[in-house]
């Protein structure tokens, strides 16, 4: 298994335990939450059920939905055991009774009881009364049991925070472990590639984070023999594309209303510093009530957005940071039926433009590596972006990555993705005093600043490329 170990040894230490383990496993759709899930366990399961996925488009009418899943939970009851001629249960409470007599029929003295139930949000369909009867089951009977180890999956992150780990209703602090399952690092992807024969270099990773991400399903696709552009034609463009419709799946996968979120999500695409909440709340006709507060908490909670304070502001803004979403956005939706599109324009000048910004948010996803390249890796930090508009004096200045120190320091951290080394030239090099300046003015000249350049291959060497007191490179993204 690529990385996973944080997760495996907190796996191992719930099994090991002599009493009831509740464990929630959660994390973005094709992140890989079920293959660490049957990896560790090795399938080997008193009792395991994968719930029917609502936007199946063979399941219609929608409104048999319970009735479908009801009858797919007799099949694994039956696969796992349950004699011949039970009838399928009427509704959860009864499905759980089975479920407990079953599993009494698998008790031995010494041995682990594990039942996995997989996409468990799904089973939560609309009038199923599910909820209170998985609270019976869990409180009646799971938690009283020291060898049941239970296990809960799903890719509706905010459903299994809301109602289980967070949850203050019949399961209020039951769930004995919860497990975030994170997309691959950089390091990991290489690994990743390498394990699967693929003849892919750093920057060629790079590229593919840019658009997919860590996402082990997603990297899983790729053709061994392509190359990268050739890669994203395959698998986005085309009318066969396998990833062609991926977008809306994610969401209705996710969310009971994804139209709005998509909405928010679409919005923020537009605009790489993000908007503030009264901003999205005015630019989708969204009221700024609760209805709002839980759409950004549930795609905040699904890793789609991520809040932040912009350096020298007070009020949050929302930056759409899943990379797969902003690719689609930026350069899918509109072109799935050119078949090679990106092999005609990735080398376009909108392009390499589009992979200049696509890298800073590689970067933002790996502060902790560049901190530790900066050997800061233990200092409590603040990371944002700045945005300073112009004015009649002064031109306006943008910061790619401000990192505020809590050992009273700042760096400036500009990121730039080329395929060679970077050259600094006279002009960039007095933009790049200009802002430490600026900087230094702002905070009063309380806290010395540091110039950092996050590049590909490392900066040229010339008269100019003292202005950056810091580097860091691929090697040190790639690493730990």
């Amino acid at each position: 298994m690529i990385g996973r170990k944080l997760e495996q040894e907190l796996l191992q230490e719930a099994v090991e335990k002599n009493r009831a383990q509740f464990i929630a496993v959660y994390g973005r759709r094709r992140v890989g939450k079920t293959f660490l899930v049957n990896e560790f366990f090795q399938n080997k399961y008193a009792f395991k059920h994968t719930a029917v996925s609502p936007v199946n488009e063979q399941l219609k009418p929608k409104r048999n939905l319970l009735k479908i899943q009801l009858k797919e939970f007799h099949y694994s009851l039956r696969s796992y055991g349950l004699q011949a001629g039970e009838p399928v249960p009427a509704d959860w409470f009864e499905a759980f009774h089975m479920l407990q007599q079953l599993l009494d029929t698998k008790s031995k003295e010494g041995e682990v009881r594990v039942v996995f139930l997989d996409e468990l949000p799904w089973l939560d369909t609309p009038r199923a009364n599910f909820m209170p009867a998985f609270e019976h089951f869990c409180n009646d009977w799971v938690l009283a049991r020291k060898d049941v180890k239970l296990v809960v999956c799903g890719s509706a992150t905010s459903w299994i925070l809301d109602k289980l780990v967070d949850g203050k209703g019949g399961l209020y602090g039951r769930v004995t472990l919860s497990i975030p399952v994170e997309p691959f690092t950089l390091k990991e992807c290489r690994d990743f590639f390498r394990e699967g024969g693929y003849a892919m270099d750093e920057y060629d990773i790079v590229q593919a984070y840019m658009a997919f991400g860590g996402i082990p399903y997603y990297l899983d696709q790729f053709r061994r023999g392509m190359s990268v552009p050739q890669n994203f034609d395959t698998l986005l463009y085309g009318r066969q594309a396998p990833l062609r419709d991926e977008f809306d799946r994610l969401f209705s996968s996710q969310f009971t209303h994804p139209g709005e979120l998509q909405m928010i999500v679409t919005l923020l695409a537009g605009k790489r510093s993000g908007y503030t909440r009264e901003e999205i709340a005015r630019k989708c006709g969204i009221t700024t009530g609760g209805g709002l507060t839980r759409m950004l908490s549930a795609l905040e909670k699904s890793t789609f957005v991520t809040p932040y304070v912009p350096f020298g502001e007070s009020k949050a803004k929302f930056r759409l940071t899943d990379p797969f979403c902003m690719f689609y956005l930026k350069h899918v939706k509109d072109n799935r039926d050119a078949t090679t599109y990106w092999q005609s324009s990735f080398n376009s000048p909108a392009m390499l433009a589009w992979s200049g910004y696509a890298f800073e948010d590689v970067c933002r996803a790996h502060i902790r590596q560049i901190k530790n390249a900066l050997g800061i890796g233990d200092v409590t930090t603040r990371e944002s972006s700045w945005v300073v508009p112009g004015t009649e004096t002064e031109r306006g200045m943008q910061i790619d990555l401000v990192i505020d120190r809590d050992d009273r320091k700042i760096c400036l951290c500009e990121m730039k993705f080329t395929q060679g080394k970077f050259s600094v030239g006279r002009d960039y090099a007095e933009k790049v005093q200009e802002r430490i300046r600026r900087t230094m003015e702002y905070t009063g000249n309380t806290k010395p600043v540091i110039s950092v350049l996050v590049t590909t291959y490392g900066v040229e060497r010339n008269e100019y490329s003292g202005r950056f007191q810091k580097v860091v490179t691929l090697e040190d993204m790639f690493g730990s």
